[in-house]
């Protein structure tokens, strides 16, 4: 069928959308008065009721009436078809938006279970380093305690090396010296002073450590928390469908905001908290160790101090034993000395009292001889000899004082002697009760090993 031209000039056929076919253009009509010109053939607007012949009347002729017919065919014919494309294009468009609008959808789930997906793997991460954190804390505050414990175990040593240099102070005389005991129980102070400060600052160190895990912790518990609750929001996100009814618009959602971090920077502010929480961690674990290897060194060097301090105690005491056996020895010498002096000065004494008759009896025979008559009173050998006699016993008697004078010396020296080895032996005996009886006894309250390690 041959193709109708419509008033734009557009041929009149079938759409794609339509099968209706065109009407056909109306028939040509012929004018019935050929020889009168028909000038305008369409209305003039002058409707006065009036019929002129040759002129325009307000009347139309067939051929407008069939055009006016066919242009309404064919607009109605055009709308129709129209509409039919309208139709045919709105359910295209609507499949083709149906289909963009699944799979965009489908992709957003996607996305949204990956984002879940991430966030639960550092989730998961964070989780147990918070666990690792929390355990390595707890065994640096188990640490802590023994540091703790160990200090407060030094002031029991501290007291016992204070309490047996004052002890000692209590020694009399010569025995008031600084020998090996003294030197090695100063040295013990000193060591226990050191040791002291040392776990002190180690504590102090402890302390700082595990305020920084708990510190780390926390960051790690609020990014943990923000990504449970984010990962609540994208698992409730994502199981969100259309017929779901907690749904509704909210205008001005789809909008970056100024403050929202990228992919980049979201998964390294979780890998900086993770790696901050590792490097605190890993210096507890560093800690951990130093804290070991100083109870280890303090224990074992105030062990040592104290078994060295044992042992000089031991020897002095064995010393001073020695000392006092020997004292006593001499005591027992010069007691016995003492009494044979005594009895020299006795039998000295009775030399001298023997002496007293043969004395008599020279100077009574020479008195006696004073009275001789005459020429009787002679210079004889008897005289001589009796005066002899006289001088001989004064001379024994004189030296019999003197040596009983020496053996009152002797004595007095021996009796001073021994009072000096009585008050001497004293000395010792007193010095031994406090090393031995006093300090030793003491000195078995020290802490063992176990116990300066802070494991008590």
């Amino acid at each position: 069928m041959a193709a109708v031209m419509t008033e734009q000039g557009i041929p009149a056929t079938a759409t794609l959308a339509s099968r209706e076919i065109p009407p056909d253009p109306p028939a040509p009509v012929l004018n019935p008065n050929p020889n009168r010109e028909i000038t305008y053939t369409g209305n003039t607007g002058n409707d006065m009721g009036i019929s002129t012949m040759g002129f325009r009347s307000a009347k139309f002729n067939p051929s407008e009436w069939h055009e006016s017919n066919y242009a309404k065919f064919y607009q109605s014919f055009v709308d129709r078809d129209n509409a039919e494309r309208v139709i045919h294009e709105s359910r295209r468009t609507e499949k083709e938006t149906l289909e963009t609008t699944n799979k965009t959808q489908a992709e957003a789930t996607k996305k949204l279970a990956e984002s879940a997906k991430n966030i639960e793997f550092w989730k998961f991460e964070l989780n147990r380093e918070i666990s690792d954190v929390i355990d390595e804390t707890d065994l640096l505050l188990a640490q802590k305690k023994r540091l703790e414990n160990a200090l407060r175990a030094t002031e029991i040593p501290l007291h016992i090396a204070t309490d047996n240099l004052n002890c000692r102070q209590r020694r009399l005389g010569v025995d008031l010296v600084q020998d090996n005991v003294e030197i090695s129980l100063l040295k013990e102070v000193d060591i226990i002073n050191n040791v002291q400060d040392l776990l002190k600052n180690t504590i102090n160190q402890c302390e700082k450590q595990i305020r920084l895990n708990r510190d780390a912790k926390q960051n790690l518990e609020m990014d943990w928390s923000d990504k449970k609750e984010a990962l609540e929001i994208e698992t409730k996100s994502g199981s969100l469908r259309n017929h779901h009814t907690n749904k509704q618009f909210h205008d001005g959602a789809a909008k970056f905001e100024e403050i929202q971090s990228t992919p980049e920077s979201w998964a390294q502010f979780t890998h900086d908290n993770i790696a901050r929480a590792e490097h605190e961690r890993m210096a507890s674990i560093q800690l951990r160790t130093l804290v070991d290897n100083v109870l280890d060194d303090t224990s074992r060097d105030m062990r040592e101090q104290a078994d060295q301090v044992d042992v000089s105690f031991t020897n002095r005491i064995a010393e001073m034993e020695d000392a006092k056996t020997k004292l006593e020895e001499n005591l027992t010498k010069v007691v016995k000395q003492i009494k044979d002096q005594e009895k020299n000065m006795e039998e000295l004494q009775q030399a001298i009292r023997d002496k007293e008759d043969p004395l008599k009896v020279a100077q009574t025979r020479l008195y006696n001889r004073t009275y001789r008559p005459g020429v009787e009173l002679c210079r004889d050998p008897a005289q001589y000899h009796l005066v002899g006699e006289v001088n001989e016993i004064n001379q024994s008697i004189d030296a019999l004082k003197l040596k009983l004078n020496d053996a009152q010396n002797s004595l007095k020296d021996l009796q001073d002697n021994r009072m000096a080895l009585e008050k001497e032996i004293a000395v010792k005996k007193n010095s031994i009760f406090i090393d031995r009886d006093k300090c030793l006894t003491v000195r078995n309250r020290f802490p063992s090993s176990i116990k300066l390690q802070g494991y008590q």
